[in-house]
C-alpha cells in the first residue's frame, strides 16, 4: 500500500512540476512579448517625435526661405526690372478681331419625330381589326402632335437664332466703332507727343510707369507728374515703399526643447542698409522705365522726387516726406549699365542725386523741382485735383483710399482718423459721431476689393466691434456684399457700404471717386471677377450671345391671404446647391449675373413678383427654387401662421396668365418656407414641384441648406 501511495504522490508532484514549468515558460514568453511590444511602442514614439521634429524644422526652414526670397527680390529689384519689356504705344492698340458669333444650342435644328417611333403598339401585338384601326389612329394622332410641336420649336429656334445674330451684328458694330475710336485716339496721342504736347507727355509717361511689369505688386505706384515742354523735362513725384517692406526677421529656427519657433531679428544696421539701397533702386528704376518708354524722343532730362506718405516727425501731420531726389540727363543716364551698378553709389555719385541718410527715421532731403512748379500736374494712384479726372478707387493706393474714407466721415460731420498699419486690430479708420442717441464710437474697415466681400469679413468686423466696445462697425468696400452678409447684419450694430453707395456718398459730400468706368465696375470687370459672362442689361454687351435680353421673360406673381409681410426670393440651383451667392435674387441682389432671373414689379392681385427667362438660365442649372421669409423690419416677431391661400400665377411677357400653381400654407413658429421649385426635365421643359419645407431660423437657416454661407 505504501509503495502504491508513494507512486500516486510522485505522479502528482511530477504533474505539479510540469505545470509550474509550463507556467514559467508562458510567463517568460509573455514577458518577452511585452518587452518586444514596449520596444515597438518606444520606437514608434521616437519615429513620431522624429517626424514631428522634421516637420517643424521644415516649416521653420520654409519660413526662412520665404523671408530670404523677399529680401532677394528687394535686393534684385533694379536688375530684374531692367529685364522687363519696355512700354510702347503699340501695347495699347486694340485688336479688331472680335469674338465670333456662337449660336450655342440654337445651331442644332430640332429633330422631327419619325412615324416608326409611334408604330410599336399596333405592329407588335396581335390585335383585332377594330382595335388595330383604333391603335393606328392613336399613333397617327400622337405622331401629328409630336411633329407639330417639333415644327413649332424649330420655328422658334430659327426666329431666336436670327434675333441673336442681329444682336451680335449690332454688338460687333458697336465694338468695332469703339476699338477704332480708341486706336484713332492713340494715333492722335502719338502725334501730340511728337509735337511735345505737355498733357500728352504726362499722360503717356504716367501710363508707362503705372502699367510697368517691373514693379512687384507690394510696392506702391502713386505718381504725380508734369512736363516742361521748353526744357523737354519730365518732373514727377513717385511714392517709395515704407521701411516695413524690409523683413524684420532674418532666420526662423525650431527649438525642440520648448517646441517653439525662435525668430532671429535682422540686425538693425543691415535692415537700414537694405532699405536705403531699395530706395535708390526704385529711383533708378523709374528713370529706366521712363527713358526706355521714350520712343518719341520727348525727354532730355527727368527729375524724380521719391517720397513716402507718413506723419511728419516735426509737425505730426500727414505729409509727403521726400527721401530721395535726382535730376538725370539723358546722355548721362544712357551711359549707365544699371544691371551691374551699386544703386546707392550710382544715384549719389553717378547722377549727383540725394538720398536720405536715415530714411527709416524719415529724415528728409531737399526735393528737386516739383511738378507743381511746372504746372499741369496729373496724379495717378492718389487724390485728384479739382480740375482732374476723378480717381479710380480700384487703382488708388490703399493708404490713400483709407485717407479718403476718413475724409468722407469728417465731411459727414464726424471726427475720424486713420490707424497705424500695424497693430490696428483690423480697424482702418476710427470715427466718433457726436450726434446724441445714435452717435458714439465707430470702427471702420476698408476693403478695396473687386470680388464680392465674403461673409467672414463681416463676421470679423462684428468681433472687432465687440472687442473694442464700439457703438457701431462700418465696412466700406469698392465691391458688393452677398446675401449672407446682409442676413448676418440684421439686428446688429453693423452697416455695409458697397461701392456704388460709396461713390454716391463721396459725390454728395463734395469728394471725388469712381469705380472703373462710369462710377461703377464695368460689366466686363465684374464678370471677370465672378468668372461668368457679363449681364446683357448692364449696359455693356461683352458677349455676342448676350448682347441683349435673348427671350421674353415669364412672370411669377406671388399672392397670399393674411397681412404677413414677406420677402419672396429665388435661387438658381444645381441639385440642392445654389450656383453662387450672386445667383440668389433678393432685395439686395435684384438680378443674377446673366440677367436670367430678376425681381419684378407686381400687379394686383399679386404681392410680389419674380421675372424668369427659362431659356436663358445657365446650362448647369437644373432648378429654380422660390422661397419666402418673414420681413424682420416690418415685424420681427411674426411667423408664417398667417401665410394661407397662397398661389403663384405664371404669366407670359405680355401679362397673360398661363397657369396657377398651388403653394403650401405656412405653419406657426416657422419664419421661412420653400414655396416650390421649377425643375428642368430631360427634354428641356420645366416642371413645377410644390415645396412646403419650413424653417424656424428664418432665411439664414434656409440659405445654409442651399449652400450659402451666412456669417
Amino acid at each position: 500500500m505504501s509503495r502504491q501511495s508513494s507512486g500516486m504522490i510522485g505522479d502528482w508532484a511530477e504533474a505539479q512540476r510540469r505545470q509550474q514549468r509550463t507556467q514559467l515558460i508562458q510567463q517568460r514568453e509573455a514577458e518577452r512579448r511585452r518587452r518586444a511590444w514596449d520596444r515597438d511602442v518606444t520606437r514608434g514614439e521616437r519615429e513620431q517625435q522624429a517626424a514631428y521634429r522634421q516637420r517643424r524644422e521644415a516649416e521653420a526652414r520654409s519660413r526662412t526661405e520665404g523671408i530670404e526670397a523677399e529680401v532677394a527680390a528687394l535686393q534684385n529689384l533694379l536688375a530684374q526690372g531692367c529685364r522687363a519689356t519696355a512700354f510702347r504705344m503699340a501695347s495699347l492698340v486694340r485688336s479688331e478681331i472680335l469674338e465670333p458669333f456662337r449660336p450655342g444650342p440654337l445651331a442644332h435644328p430640332v429633330a422631327l419625330p419619325r412615324i416608326e417611333e409611334f408604330q410599336q403598339l399596333s405592329s407588335g401585338m396581335a390585335l383585332g381589326s377594330y382595335r388595330r384601326v383604333q391603335a393606328e389612329r392613336e399613333e397617327q394622332a400622337r405622331y401629328a402632335r409630336a411633329r407639330q410641336k417639333a415644327q413649332s420649336a424649330e420655328t422658334r429656334r430659327q426666329q431666336q437664332l436670327a434675333e441673336n445674330r442681329r444682336q451680335y451684328e449690332r454688338w460687333a458694330a458697336e465694338q468695332l466703332a469703339a476699338i477704332r475710336a480708341h486706336n484713332r485716339g492713340l494715333d492722335e496721342l502719338a502725334g501730340r507727343l511728337r509735337d511735345r504736347d505737355a498733357d500728352a507727355a504726362v499722360e503717356y509717361f504716367s501710363a508707362a510707369l503705372y502699367a510697368s511689369a517691373a514693379w512687384p505688386e507690394q510696392l506702391p505706384r502713386q505718381v504725380s507728374a508734369a512736363y516742361d515742354r521748353a526744357a523737354r523735362q519730365l518732373v514727377l513725384d513717385w511714392e517709395l515703399p515704407r521701411f516695413e517692406v524690409v523683413p524684420e526677421i532674418k532666420v526662423v529656427r525650431y527649438v525642440p526643447s520648448t517646441d517653439q519657433d525662435k525668430e532671429t531679428a535682422r540686425p538693425a544696421t543691415q535692415r537700414r542698409a537694405l532699405y536705403r539701397d531699395l530706395l535708390a533702386q526704385c529711383v533708378l528704376l523709374v528713370l529706366r522705365e521712363l527713358y526706355a518708354a521714350d520712343e518719341f524722343e520727348a525727354l532730355d532730362s527727368v527729375v524724380v522726387n521719391g517720397f513716402v506718405d507718413d506723419h511728419d516727425p516735426v509737425t505730426g501731420r500727414e505729409a509727403q516726406i521726400v527721401l530721395a531726389t535726382v535730376r538725370a540727363e539723358r546722355e548721362a543716364f544712357a551711359g549707365l549699365r544699371l544691371e551691374q551698378v551699386s544703386a546707392v553709389d550710382c544715384l549719389l555719385d553717378g547722377l549727383g542725386g540725394q538720398l536720405s541718410a536715415r530714411p527709416d527715421q524719415l529724415t528728409a532731403v531737399r526735393p528737386g523741382r516739383r511738378p507743381g512748379e511746372v504746372g499741369g500736374v496729373v496724379s495717378h494712384g492718389g487724390h485728384a485735383g479739382d480740375g482732374e479726372e476723378e480717381p479710380d478707387l480700384f487703382t488708388m493706393d490703399p493708404i490713400a483710399f483709407e485717407n479718403l474714407v476718413a475724409e468722407l466721415f469728417r465731411a459727414m460731420g464726424m471726427e475720424a482718423v486713420t490707424t497705424q498699419r500695424s497693430g490696428d486690430g483690423g480697424v482702418d479708420v476710427e470715427a466718433l459721431d457726436p450726434a446724441p442717441i445714435r452717435g458714439g464710437r465707430i470702427v471702420v474697415q476698408v476693403k478695396r476689393y473687386r470680388n464680392t466681400v465674403p461673409p467672414t469679413a463681416v463676421r470679423d468686423l462684428y468681433g472687432t466691434v465687440q472687442d473694442r466696445g464700439a457703438n457701431k462697425g462700418v465696412l466700406v468696400t469698392t465691391a458688393s456684399f452677398g446675401p449672407g452678409s446682409y442676413t448676418f447684419v440684421n439686428g446688429k450694430p453693423l452697416e455695409l457700404v458697397p461701392g456704388s453707395e460709396l461713390v454716391a456718398l463721396l459725390h454728395q459730400h463734395g469728394l471725388r471717386g469712381r469705380l472703373g468706368d462710369g462710377g461703377r465696375p464695368t460689366a466686363q470687370a465684374a464678370a471677370t471677377d465672378r468668372g461668368v459672362a457679363p449681364s446683357p442689361a448692364s449696359g455693356q454687351a461683352s458677349s455676342p450671345a448676350q448682347a441683349a435680353d435673348p427671350a421674353p421673360y415669364n412672370v411669377l406673381g406671388m399672392s397670399w391671404a393674411g397681412a404677413v409681410a414677406l420677402d419672396v426670393c429665388a435661387l438658381v440651383c444645381e441639385g440642392g446647391r445654389v450656383l453662387g451667392e450672386d445667383h440668389f435674387v433678393f432685395y439686395n441682389n435684384p438680378r443674377t449675373p446673366d440677367g436670367s432671373v430678376r425681381s419684378g414689379a407686381h400687379t394686383a392681385p399679386d404681392k410680389a413678383a419674380v421675372e424668369v427667362d427659362f431659356d436663358g438660365l445657365p446650362e448647369r442649372a437644373d432648378r429654380l427654387v422660390l422661397v419666402a421669409a418673414i420681413d424682420p423690419e416690418v415685424d420681427p416677431n411674426a411667423d408664417l401662421a398667417g401665410f394661407t391661400d397662397a398661389r403663384i400665377r405664371l404669366l407670359d411677357s405680355a401679362g397673360q396668365e398661363l397657369d396657377q400653381l398651388e403653394v403650401s400654407d405656412g405653419r406657426p413658429g416657422e419664419t421661412a418656407l420653400v414655396l416650390g421649385s421649377f425643375r428642368r426635365r430631360p427634354g428641356g421643359d420645366w416642371k413645377f414641384v410644390i415645396g412646403g419645407k419650413g424653417y424656424r431660423g428664418g432665411l439664414e437657416d434656409l440659405l445654409g441648406e442651399f449652400g450659402i454661407e451666412v456669417a
